[in-house]
């Protein structure tokens, strides 16, 4: 529950009202409600108040002020009495976190503000906070942060105040961190992964970063979309947020030129991107850089020659597994195809060098016919019944509407099934195209590079899922940014202990649920009880690091060991 200005623009001038805002259950997400009405900005004025948002903004922060101070009375009687409890599965990523010595740097970013706290301990609590029990801010702060096994101490408001400052130096924050992880580390930038998503906010409307588009879960709430780029180990180096109702195609060059530019990247780099990403002038301006790009390309909007030689049996090898048996079948081609890309407002046509790459894999393609099938039985359902046009759904793609009489006045239409449609798309099924400016890549190094896409899908399901970065619920942009930015140094410090601790032995999924679960219970003033559930990787990882993190007692030294922990 927290209360804000609420501030309204109607004929007859700014409206004001302190709202509230606070869970409901029975909705499954927050609401807003009036506290109370406070009138006009201009009869305020009138009143003998000078400045009202001024004046009813101190207000609402001092009902926020007392709120808190109730909160925090009620966590102190809940963590002395009640949660004996403390997290301590956080260590591994506190170790690489404190070992990219970053916090001399973001000192410095903070000294010309009069914080009375500290900026990386808030940033690190939250990020170890966020990936042991992701909540809103305000749960953040009471239940989960005073249950951090080394403490923090800092208020909900100096929180708050933080989590602005973090997004208002968003970008300074990445570069600290990216020139820390690529001294001690090194990227990667032969080739560099890039994708867009975005996330929805339970707010009543738009502004002018969270926008009203085409929300990846179906909602029509307001959203907010992300670039993310990562390295050729799919390690991130850089974010982008971008209002909703913006296009993702542009920001794929904006994203890469920018980070290349403020992290001094200077080598070629080959872009992997899904086909939505896949536009001519995008293809255009990485090689207008000296980059390279590895595309996927729909089969089904390729000209008919292309189709042609997709569908010919002619060349095609096969892949085979570790048993020896056919898991695709895979062929390639080079030669210089045409683009229209736009410069200056005006379309011109290029012709560019490029492989492409096509894949035929029998169990894809079983599993699109059956879809397209069930598509199928549907549509024809559908045109029994005489179901309306928007009845029909994805169905739709099989069916032709026309209209009964010539002029279409009547509102009358004609439906039947599309099986020209049906048999192109039966036809396709299973195919898949890689399109790429590296003539030189083996078809096989080609495929196995773009399929690693499916480590930037994970991340943005890491933080969609396990970091629970969605639905937000904060209002300043600043802070939405802050938000976002612990959202992401959660996945960069989890990629790197997965990917360059552990090697990639372990899915994000297994550690993220150590982190999660390993807790202790202090049983007297030396000595702790590990009361985590035994497992494989708590078992390994205590052989390989040496750690105690198998024993049921724990003592002072023991615990201090694994906090002060660095990997090698």
């Amino acid at each position: 529950m927290a209360y804000f200005l609420k501030k309204t623009k109607n004929k007859k001038g700014l409206y004001l009202q302190i709202y509230e805002s606070f869970y409901d259950p029975n909705r499954g997400h927050t609401a807003h409600k009036s506290y109370r009405s406070l009138g006009y900005e201009a009869d305020l004025i009138e009143s003998g108040i000078k400045n009202p948002l001024d004046y009813f903004q101190l207000e609402v922060d001092e009902l926020n002020r007392k709120l808190n101070l109730k909160k925090n009375k009620d966590a102190v009687r809940q963590i002395s009495g009640e949660t004996p409890q403390k997290y301590l599965g956080h260590f591994p990523i506190k170790s690489i976190n404190e070992s990219l010595n970053v916090k001399g740097y973001v000192d410095l970013l903070q000294t010309q503000h009069n914080f009375e706290f500290n900026v990386f301990d808030v940033m690190s609590s939250l990020v170890y906070a966020r990936m042991i029990k992701p909540c809103s801010k305000s749960k953040t702060f009471h239940d989960v942060v005073p249950l951090l096994f080394e403490g923090y101490d800092y208020s909900s408001s100096q929180m708050y105040s933080a989590i602005e400052f973090l997004g208002s130096e968003y970008e300074k924050l990445i570069e600290i961190y990216n020139v820390s992880i690529n001294k001690k580390y090194k990227f990667n930038t032969s080739v560099s992964y890039f994708d867009c998503t975005n996330f929805y906010f339970e707010i009543d409307r738009e502004d002018d970063l969270r926008r009203k588009g085409p929300s990846k879960e179906n909602r029509r709430d307001p959203i907010v979309g992300m670039g993310l780029l990562l390295d050729a180990n799919q390690i991130p180096m850089g974010m982008k947020l971008f209002p909703g109702n913006q296009s993702e195609k542009p920001v794929l060059n904006e994203v890469v030129n920018h980070l290349k530019s403020r992290q001094n990247i200077t080598g070629r780099t080959i872009r992997v991107a899904d086909k939505g990403l896949n536009t001519a002038n995008n293809i255009y301006e990485s090689l207008k850089l000296g980059d390279g790009y590895i595309f996927s390309k729909s089969v089904k909007m390729l000209p008919e020659t292309e189709k042609t030689w997709v569908l010919l049996e002619n060349d095609y090898v096969p892949v085979l597994d570790s048993n020896g048996k056919t898991k695709y079948f895979i062929k390639e081609c080079i030669d210089r195809f045409p683009y229209s890309i736009t410069v200056n407002n005006k379309k011109t046509k290029v012709e560019i060098l490029e492989k492409r790459v096509v894949s035929y894999n029998p169990k894809l393609a079983a599993k699109k016919k059956a879809e397209i099938l069930k598509q199928v039985e549907k549509a024809k359902k559908a045109c029994v019944s005489k179901a309306k046009r928007d009845e029909y759904g994805d169905s739709g793609k099989y069916v032709t509407f026309e209209s009964v009489d010539e002029e279409g006045n009547n509102g009358k239409v004609s439906v039947s099934i599309n099986y020209d449609k049906i048999d192109k798309d039966l036809e396709l099924a299973g195919y898949n195209l890689i399109v790429t400016s590296e003539t030189k890549m083996s078809f096989q190094e080609i495929y196995n590079t773009y399929h690693n896409l499916w480590r930037i899908e994970e991340s943005f399901r890491v933080m969609k899922s396990d970091l629970d970065a969605r639905p937000v619920y904060l209002q300043k942009e600043d802070s939405i940014y802050g938000h976002f930015l612990i959202c992401y140094l959660s996945v960069v410090l989890l990629r790197i202990l997965q990917l360059k601790i552990f090697n990639d032995d372990y899915s994000s999924s297994e550690i993220l649920r150590f982190i999660k679960e390993y807790k202790v219970i202090q049983a007297s003033p030396r000595k702790y009880i590990n009361i985590t559930k035994s497992s494989k990787f708590i078992k390994r990882f205590s052989q390989e690091s040496g750690l105690p993190i198998a024993n049921y007692f724990l003592n002072n030294t023991q615990i201090k060991m694994m906090l002060n922990y660095r990997f090698r």
